[in-house]
């Protein structure tokens, strides 16, 4: 049982996945604080709508955070937890001084966009490992965040 982790799946192959779920989590930090950015700095005819919105979507995506992490702790990684490591390894980039409703909605849609395409590729990469604690895990985000796009896509279309 050397080659098996405390859940019973491959070190090896959960050594992998672990390293993928850092890199999600290190671009879910910078998708959250994109999010808080945009909450703190909307301005104009949507600020209602947007504030609030962009409020329950870092909510969500603190959650988020969290659970990502305690996987990568359940298959025996180590999380990152620190900004440098974060920023070491995220493909997403920060958005700064971005008070525009079009523009921070097409920043969150294409976060959004590409933190799911991330998630499809860990999900085939824990499928394929029998790894179902991910594959859930993985699947349960990929129909929000494609529901969340398509709901973004929606409202963005009315923005002048």
């Amino acid at each position: 049982m050397e080659n098996k982790n405390i859940i019973g799946l491959e070190v090896e192959n959960s050594n992998h996945i672990a390293e993928a779920l850092n890199e999600l989590l290190a671009n879910h930090q910078i998708y959250y604080q994109n999010l808080r950015g945009f909450h703190w700095l909307i301005l104009g005819k949507n600020f209602f709508q947007l504030h609030e919105k962009y409020e329950a979507l870092y909510n969500e995506a603190a959650d988020t955070i969290d659970e990502i992490a305690e996987r990568i702790l359940m298959i025996g990684g180590t999380p990152l937890h620190t900004f440098e490591g974060y920023l070491e390894i995220a493909d997403l980039k920060s958005a700064k001084d971005i008070r525009s409703s079009k523009e921070s909605l097409d920043v969150v849609e294409q976060n959004v966009l590409f933190l799911t395409n991330s998630i499809r590729t860990i999900l085939k990469q824990a499928s394929k490992n029998n790894d179902e604690g991910t594959v859930a895990i993985m699947g349960e985000l990929i129909s929000r965040y494609e529901k969340q796009l398509w709901m973004l896509s929606a409202y963005n279309a009315t923005i002048d």
